[in-house]
Parts: C-alpha cells; sequence; structure tokens
C-alpha cells in the first residue's frame, strides 16, 4: 500500500519561510505529485503540482513565493514556502497520482495525513 509521509509544518510569523516534505513509499509509476491545502469550512485547494514531465503548476496566490521540488527518484517532494501570508494558513496536504503496481491499468490518488501551517501576525 502507497504512504505519503509528510513534515515540516508549523507555526510561523508572517514574512518567514517554511519548507513542507513529502515522501513516498514504493511505486511503480509517477503520473503526478503536489501540495493541496485546506482551511475549515472551505474546499481543498491545490496549491502546487509537478507532472511526470516535469511541468510544475502553482496556485495564483503562491507565485512567486512557494517553489516545488523532487528528489529521490521523485519519491520525495518538497514545497519551500517563502514570504509567508496569514492567508496561507491551513492543513496542508500532499498528494500523488501514481500506480502502486506496474500491472496496474491506471494511476489513482493518494493523499498524506496532513500537516497544519500556522502563520501569525
Amino acid at each position: 500500500q502507497v504512504q505519503l509521509v509528510e513534515s515540516g509544518g508549523g507555526s510561523v510569523q508572517a514574512g518567514g519561510s517554511l519548507k513542507l516534505s513529502c515522501v513516498a513509499s514504493e511505486f511503480a509509476y509517477l503520473c503526478g505529485m503536489g501540495w493541496y491545502r485546506q482551511v475549515p469550512g472551505k474546499t481543498r485547494e491545490l496549491v502546487s503540482s509537478i507532472s511526470n514531465d516535469g511541468t510544475t503548476h502553482y496556485h495564483d496566490s503562491v507565485k512567486g513565493r512557494f517553489t516545488l521540488s523532487q528528489d529521490n527518484g521523485k519519491k520525495t517532494l518538497y514545497l519551500q514556502m517563502n514570504s509567508l501570508k496569514n492567508g496561507d494558513t491551513a492543513v496542508y496536504y500532499c498528494w500523488a497520482d501514481l500506480r502502486f503496481r506496474h500491472s496496474d491499468y491506471r494511476c489513482q490518488n493518494y493523499w498524506g495525513q496532513g500537516t497544519q501551517v500556522t502563520v501569525s501576525s
């Protein structure tokens, strides 16, 4: 079974930085990977993602402040968050769209347990 293990959340003052990490267990093929965030009462939104060909996407609100990167044969995903704002406060979830086995017909979505990011003034 696929596991996504997140780390790096915490509390920081506005203008500060945090770096989130997500480590994926073994998988056969990665279609995409990224970070979502959610605040109570709102739908989960895509913060940033990277596709299998390396194409990255960023939510407009984080462009120029957040940077997504991969390492360890694409099994580790990082989100460097700089110039944090109060509006970045949320639970951040690692997401992966992957095939667990080579014989799987298509990629499926998997989620981490979430890590809290709190930005205060």
